[in-house]
């Protein structure tokens, strides 16, 4: 099971890569970012998510995931400009071809370190409380594909 969904995580990688050479695409009808940015914020979170879950503590792990999350994760959906990214998974006001593909190598490593973390290893998301690994690739899957989805959309104009 969790092995598949770590393809559905690798199909949107891929879905990143082939749209790099998009990158300086930009629609402010559909948002004031670039698809670069969409790209670069994606992998940024996608990173710093594993990293900082192989860094956590599993015995300090405290369910206190909010009802939000529930119905956000459980619809495998976020609505558009409600949220603001932390500054650490910002993208830089210039986006360079190699820094995405720099991130995305790193990003298809991490994916696979998900499945050797401890069950309880987890981040701290600012609106939906702890995420452990029962839900990171949830999440993951959930906000690679919201950007995804903008950047298709910027794409249809």
């Amino acid at each position: 099971m969790e092995h598949h969904r770590i393809e559905i995580l690798n199909n949107l990688l891929s879905q990143i890569e082939e749209n790099i050479p998009n990158k300086a695409l930009k629609n402010d009808a559909i948002s004031k970012a670039t698809i670069g940015w969409q790209l670069d914020h994606s992998l940024k979170v996608i990173n710093s998510v594993v990293k900082t879950m192989q860094t956590s503590n599993p015995s300090s792990y405290k369910n206190n995931f909010k009802f939000l999350g529930h119905i956000f994760l459980g619809l495998g959906y976020f609505p558009r400009g409600k949220a603001r990214a932390p500054k650490y998974v910002k993208p830089p006001e210039n986006i360079i071809r190699e820094d995405l593909v720099k991130q995305l190598n790193e990003a298809k490593n991490n994916i696979k370190i998900i499945e050797s973390l401890d069950q309880n290893a987890y981040f701290k998301h600012p609106l939906f409380g702890n995420i452990n690994k029962s839900r990171v690739i949830k999440f993951l899957k959930t906000h690679t594909h919201h950007h995804l989805k903008i950047v298709n959309d910027i794409l249809k104009q």
